[in-house]
């Protein structure tokens, strides 16, 4: 039984990964990478400003640590997204898993937008205008959830430790503890890359068929004639 539920529970969410894959890279470093980054910078931001337990059963945790990688996860989100958006063999969508060189449509998501500063911040940068990949805005959400679930990930991999009677993951792999402690939380942040990128970023495709199929399910033939009489008048006037 407890080997079902770790095949379920490992190779199922792994599944998603290779599914990130597979949209393109970038779905799969981008999220990958903010677990890094989080994980790096809350060691720096409780080295040198933890003073408060966040929780008992990680006491090496702070709220200094968590606050301050917070923000920084955050804007380092904003920034990588960009750098990681320009480079077409890490955005194009995958058939196989070659490493040839990929060229394809970069998509709306892809294409940068000019955003003028508000006076009150151009007056502080030299910058008028800013462009900016509409992907980026996506972005600010992952390293959000990465801010929220890294923390708890090790958590967890805490009490598997406390669970198992090991001091650090290290001592059952001498010299890869931190590497191990850092993938507590990859597979979460895999799951979460793919029902997000399902979700919002995906387009779902519409054809003639499905918005004919909708008419004549959810309305009544009364609506169906004004529908119809309001598309010919419409015809008429192009």
């Amino acid at each position: 039984m407890h080997g079902h539920m770790i095949l379920i529970v490992v190779f199922t969410q792994s599944s998603f990964t290779v599914a990130n894959i597979f949209e393109g890279i970038f779905w799969f470093l981008f999220p990958a990478s903010l677990i890094v980054i989080n994980d790096i910078f809350t060691y720096i931001f409780g080295f040198f400003f933890g003073r408060t337990p966040l929780i008992k059963l990680s006491p090496k945790k702070t709220w200094e640590g968590f606050i301050g990688v917070s923000v920084t996860t955050i804007i380092s989100t904003f920034v990588l997204a960009n750098i990681l958006g320009h480079f077409q063999w890490l955005t194009c969508p995958r058939k196989d898993l070659s490493t040839g060189w990929l060229q394809c449509d970069p998509g709306p998501l892809l294409k940068p937008e000019n955003y003028i500063l508000p006076g009150w911040i151009s007056q502080w940068f030299p910058w008028k205008e800013i462009s900016v990949l509409p992907v980026q805005w996506h972005a600010l959400c992952f390293g959000l959830f990465a801010s929220i679930i890294a923390p708890f990930g090790g958590f967890f991999a805490s009490g598997f430790k406390r669970a198992f009677k090991f001091k650090d993951f290290g001592d059952s792999i001498p010299g890869h503890g931190g590497i191990t402690d850092r993938m507590d939380c990859q597979i979460v942040m895999a799951v979460f890359a793919y029902i997000y990128h399902q979700s919002f970023v995906v387009r779902q495709g519409i054809s003639v068929e499905m918005i004919l199929d909708q008419i004549l399910t959810n309305l009544t033939f009364e609506e169906q004639q004004s529908l119809y009489k309001a598309g010919a008048d419409l015809a008429g006037k192009t």
